[in-house]
């Protein structure tokens, strides 16, 4: 996974007029990077929170999520980028409170909250690359200014946040499902966590019947045939990754609901 270097960001910050952080809605406070927010405001940069995947939400939950950050002082959005909701408000948003011409929008986010797609949703089809952002070394090789329309621009860089968030967060979005050794304790911790919203959320996406997580990747890896040639176990750990790998494609029906945000964008 492509995670970029907290040097890198800055670097792309620096050379933005406005940075929108890309949220995923199902679950905003995980997916929300304090130290990038320290590092956007240090720089003097206006932030823009972008809460992706509202169609996976009821829209009451995205409504109140927008109102949650916007009664702590963010200019926050839901959209949803696969399905184009939004995205035309939102650039348009942009367009209306860049003071002066011409602006450039840095789009950042951790890995799976849709960031390319925010990107790909800006940019539109009559973008056009015109050259590598100037920097050091390795930084012209990755990230690249694309041209929206006259005075509006975007940096687009492969890399995304480096993950802080706790446990299981900051395993199953910093690696991919095949990189982790280990994948049954974050898959078990993700299971618990969306048993507590979504009680039958396990049944809804695999038919299996269990709530204990260790029972819910025990059924999937049997429903399934994966077990090990010799003991004839259940191959949990195969369970265990395609877990994880549902989760981010958004075939597990989860959400938190929003709740009185316990961060608040500073005022200065």
């Amino acid at each position: 996974m492509d995670l970029a270097s907290w040097r890198l960001l800055a670097r792309t910050v620096n050379k933005a007029d406005i940075v929108v952080e890309v949220l995923d809605i199902r679950d905003p406070v995980s997916t929300h990077s304090v130290k990038l927010e320290e590092m956007i405001t240090a720089l003097g940069k206006r932030l823009i929170i972008v809460l992706n995947k509202s169609d996976l939400v009821p829209r009451e939950v995205a409504e109140d999520w927008v109102y949650q950050f916007k009664s702590s002082g963010y200019d926050a959005f839901y959209v949803s980028a696969t399905k184009r909701l939004g995205t035309r408000r939102l650039r348009g948003y942009i367009k209306a409170v860049a003071n002066d011409q011409p602006f450039t929008v840095a789009v950042v986010g951790y890995p799976k909250t849709g960031k390319s797609s925010i990107i790909n949703a800006l940019k539109a089809k009559h973008s056009a690359q015109t050259s590598p952002v100037p920097g050091s070394y390795g930084y012209t090789r990755h990230v690249q200014l694309y041209k929206v329309e006259p005075g509006f621009y975007i940096i687009d860089t492969p890399g995304v946040i480096p993950i802080e968030g706790g446990w299981p967060d900051s395993i199953i979005r910093g690696k991919s499902p095949e990189e982790l050794q280990d994948p049954v304790p974050p898959a078990m911790a993700l299971i618990e966590k969306i048993l507590s919203y979504n009680p039958d959320a396990f049944l809804d996406a695999y038919g299996v019947n269990s709530r204990d997580p260790l029972g819910i990747l025990e059924e999937i890896a049997v429903k399934r045939g994966w077990r090990y040639k010799l003991s004839k176990e259940p191959l949990i750990e195969e369970a265990a990754r395609t877990v994880i790998r549902d989760y981010h494609k958004a075939k597990i029906l989860f959400f938190v609901p929003p709740t009185k945000l316990s961060f608040h964008r500073g005022r200065g």
